[in-house]
């Protein structure tokens, strides 16, 4: 199960997460930093979900703006 996100549908999944979750987007990106080295996005996503109990649209927002960010900092 695989679905496209617009940019906007991002941003704003993105900007609900810490009133969903109670944790702001660099405790999930440091999450992700800190958590086991898993290759495919999808991996990365059920791992969220079974991990932290999270929607699949927010374990997915999640893991695109971290791997959107390990990305630009590759081009630095």
């Amino acid at each position: 199960m695989s679905l496209v996100f617009s940019e906007e549908t991002h941003r704003n999944l993105l900007s609900r997460i810490p009133d969903r979750t109670g944790r702001e987007i660099s405790d999930w990106l440091r999450t992700m930093e800190e958590g086991p080295s898993l290759v495919r996005f999808e991996e990365k996503v059920s791992w969220l979900r079974s991990e932290y109990d999270l929607a699949y649209g927010h374990a997915k927002a999640i893991v695109h703006e971290y791997d959107l960010r390990r990305a630009a900092r590759r081009l630095l």
